[in-house]
């Protein structure tokens, strides 16, 4: 079995729902890992990311969630503790990551140790980009991970070249690079 992975969650198509995927791809881009992590723009496969579950030993999902809070607070949530917290609620991507869990034990298979970072949406509608509140928040957003990462002794090493925020937007937005 693989050590990690970090897999982002959420529809590009859906405003702040795609925070995570933007954060997978940001600390992709940016970031070196020792030892090594794969990350996962997990997008909106659902059920289609069961094989993921039974690979790694921990998943860390990085997701936008539906809590009664401010918009851009944090929450870094076990996995035994996700049911009611408002995890994939309203998205493309609503059935399939939590349902993993209940597959594994249906299939008498032992659930990856996991977590999810979340974070608390603005705005969940028809747009690509993120609204200016998650756009302030992301940094700490990044932080947050880092910094869970770090507690699970893995090493982020910043890349020499960055790569901006609205740079993974673009990428997303445009994916051919046609600009």
């Amino acid at each position: 079995m693989k050590e990690l992975v970090v897999l982002g969650v959420g529809n590009i198509l859906q405003h702040d729902d795609a925070i995570a995927v933007y954060a997978s791809q940001y600390i992709s881009d940016n970031y070196t890992f020792s030892p090594d992590i794969d990350i996962i723009n997990g997008g909106v496969e659902g059920i289609n990311l069961l094989n993921f579950f039974m690979e790694y030993k921990y998943i860390l999902i990085l997701d936008a969630i539906d809590i009664e809070d401010e918009a851009g607070a944090i929450y870094h949530i076990p996995s035994e503790e996700l049911t009611g917290f408002g995890v994939n609620s309203g998205s493309a991507h609503d059935i399939g990551v939590l349902q993993c869990f209940e597959l594994l034990e249906l299939m008498g298979k032992k659930a990856p140790k996991s977590s999810v970072l979340g974070i608390v949406p603005h705005k969940i509608d028809t747009h690509i980009g993120l609204s200016e509140t998650l756009h302030e928040k992301f940094e700490i957003y990044i932080q947050t991970l880092l910094n869970i990462l770090s507690d699970l002794n893995i090493t982020a090493t910043k890349n020499d070249a960055e790569v901006f925020l609205d740079d993974v937007i673009e990428k997303f937005n445009n994916p051919r690079g046609l600009y």
